[in-house]
């Protein structure tokens, strides 16, 4: 119930044939444009705190400017960015728009090749600086370079010394900037590869620049640059001379999805991006393999490079839960199966009552999850009432089978999210008071002291508004029992793939086994673990461990469950709270394709995320306990 910042969402994109082409066919020469908006504003999910793209014409002339990129801060940047070069563009005819040559030389973001981004920060920082696509320049069209990412570099300090091993100087310390600088610098080798080669068959001048952009392989370049990345990444870049390239991390951790035809190549990070902008069914999308790169030359040849060995295939299963759009098929699917998963769960918490409880969801992103948990006990009542109707025997009145045909099963939207609270609002008291005033309630759906208000959730990480908010306003319905439902099993663990939950005290299972260690005599354990994580400090990468598994492994997850229930339970609530959580068994279950659960189980695929949350352990012990 609390909004995580998450993944960034990227878009690649190529038009095969020339912009006269997309007039005729289309009736559209900002065709590209207009498809590389709707790509981007549909993974509007994926980036609330910036946005950019990157443009290649192929067919400028040497004097002309050939690479553009714009970039916008906030919530409303593709529309920043987007109505500005509308505004730009509207001042012309339809006779001047129609002219090849004028829209040449008077509309340069009217391209070849785009590369667009949608930022969520991990650090927390905001600037225009840290907006991708970051560009690297040069007087060589096939040495210039755009990158963005959707990713998290694990081990940043290692591939920053790789850099400088190279005599490399970067002016700051942040990944994407040094990772420009890294694959730049293989850019430059290749394209000094092809030279010498191109001398050696006697060309020169602009022989040699045709030479070098019709021959770099691109497949050269990620060879030597993507070996030393440990993380999660879908990383793209484009040239200027217009080659360009998306390769996602072995593990397949992050998303990438890619469409191809006769006018276009398209990559998004999710899947329905590439369905609405250009009207296709899934069955003709593709999804990038792990380990892979797709990439498209400059004459508009497209292929698929194994650039690295795919390792166990361990993509989020939090995508599948929560991030990406819920209108993906499989997704949708794959939710709706989370909700019904749990049925078992639910029907325990509630006594077996069915038909004194009512179902909800909050937020929106649970509706699905809701359906298919609605659903599930559907299917359960309905093997009640075959088994009672068969039990009435031939002698059955017409009442007693209505009696049991009208049982159903209780669905009601009962919060209403109605505010926002402003920057106004501090914090303490006065904050937490009109927290309770986010959501709106539908009063008359819940018949007091009688009924059990069961409310599915995606995910429940800190706990902070269900305490603060969401609990206490449930609690006006006067329900005999809340039955908090989560379709995601306990966050336990840090992220350092994507996602914005880097620190050990945000989890609310992380403090409810600290505080069952506190009242079982236990503590001496915690300073153990962080004796044990200091120690994989200094071990090599493959024997490397994670000791904060060890702080949950004394307690079962009901333990810990009913903990959680203490901690979030507001004062003065009347009803009696219950949380229901998902089983990573559950989860597999439902997302058997997408097996990367590092935030529920620990077990993280790289060896940077293991050292990484050995480090968080050891950062909160010190800052709270040394």
């Amino acid at each position: 119930m609390e909004p995580l910042h998450h993944e960034c969402g990227i878009v690649m994109m190529r038009l095969l044939k020339k912009p006269a082409y997309y007039r005729e066919k289309y009736g559209d020469i900002m065709y590209g444009l207009h498809r590389l908006y709707l790509m981007m504003e549909k993974q509007k999910n994926r980036g609330q705190e910036g946005a950019g793209f990157a443009a290649v014409r192929l067919t400028a002339n040497p004097g002309e400017e050939y690479m553009y990129r714009d970039r916008a801060l906030g919530s409303g940047a593709i529309n920043e960015i987007f109505d500005g070069l509308a505004g730009k563009y509207s001042k012309f005819t339809r006779e001047q728009m129609a002219d090849e040559k004028f829209v040449a030389r008077n509309c340069p973001y009217i391209g070849d090749l785009y590369l667009g981004h949608l930022r969520y920060s991990s650090g927390g920082t905001k600037s225009i600086s840290e907006v991708h696509p970051f560009l690297r320049r040069n007087n060589w069209r096939a040495k210039n370079l755009a990158i963005c990412g959707n990713f998290t570099i694990t081990n940043a300090d290692e591939v920053f010394q790789e850099i400088i091993s190279h005599g490399q100087h970067p002016r700051n310390y942040q990944s994407t900037y040094f990772m420009l600088e890294q694959v730049g610098h293989r850019l430059d080798r290749e394209v000094e590869r092809v030279f010498k080669i191109a001398e050696e068959n006697g060309l020169k001048g602009l022989d040699i620049t045709r030479y070098i952009e019709e021959n770099i392989d691109i497949a050269n370049v990620l060879r030597t640059s993507a070996p030393i990345w440990d993380g999660g990444y879908v990383v793209g870049g484009v040239t200027g001379s217009g080659e360009s390239f998306v390769i996602r991390d072995p593990w397949g951790i992050r998303t990438a999805f890619w469409y191809s035809d006769g006018d276009i190549v398209a990559l998004t990070s999710e899947r329905p991006a590439l369905q609405n902008a250009l009207n296709i069914s899934a069955d003709r999308i593709h999804e990038l393999e792990p380990g892979q790169a797709l990439i498209i030359t400059k004459n508009g040849k497209m292929r698929l490079e194994q650039i690295l060995e795919p390792k166990a295939n361990l993509s989020c299963s939090f995508e599948r839960v929560y991030f990406s759009r819920g209108n993906d098929i499989d997704i949708y699917r794959e939710r709706k199966e989370l909700g019904r998963q749990l049925v078992k769960p639910v029907l325990e918490a509630i006594g077996g009552d069915v038909d004194h409880s009512v179902f909800s969801f909050i937020p929106n992103t649970a509706e699905v999850a809701s359906f298919g948990l609605v659903q599930g006990f559907e299917e359960y009542l309905n093997t009640l009432k075959l088994e009672q109707i068969k039990a009435l025997g031939p002698d059955s009145s017409d009442d007693d089978l209505m009696r049991i045909l009208s049982r159903r099963v209780r669905n009601e939207k009962v919060a209403w999210k109605d505010i926002k609270l402003r920057t106004f609002i501090t914090a303490g008291d006065s904050r937490n008071a009109l927290a309770q005033h986010v959501y709106d309630i539908t009063y008359g759906t819940i018949e007091p002291g009688i009924d059990n208000l069961v409310v599915i959730d995606d995910s429940i990480v800190r706990g902070t508004t269900l305490r603060e908010s969401i609990i206490s306003i449930l609690d006006r319905l006067c329900p005999k029992r809340i039955v908090i439902v989560s379709s995601s099993p306990q966050v336990r663990y840090p992220d350092y793939y994507g996602i914005d939950m880097s620190s050990m005290d945000h989890f609310i299972a992380f403090k409810a086994a600290l505080e069952l260690l506190q009242e079982r005599g236990m503590w001496s354990f915690v300073t153990d673990v962080y004796c044990k994580c200091r120690e994989q400090l200094s071990k090599p990468a493959t024997e490397r461990v994670n000791c904060v598994k060890q702080i949950y492994d004394q307690f079962t997850a009901e333990e810990i469950s009913a903990k959680i229930v203490e901690l979030l339970t507001p004062a003065g609530c009347k009803a009696e709270i219950k949380i229901v959580y998902q089983t990573l068994d559950g989860l597999h279950k439902a997302c058997p394709n997408h097996l990367g659960d590092w935030y529920f189980s620990g077990d993280f695929p790289t060896p940077g995320g293991t050292l990484l949350v050995n480090k968080a352990f050891i950062d909160y012990y010190e800052k709270n306990y040394k």
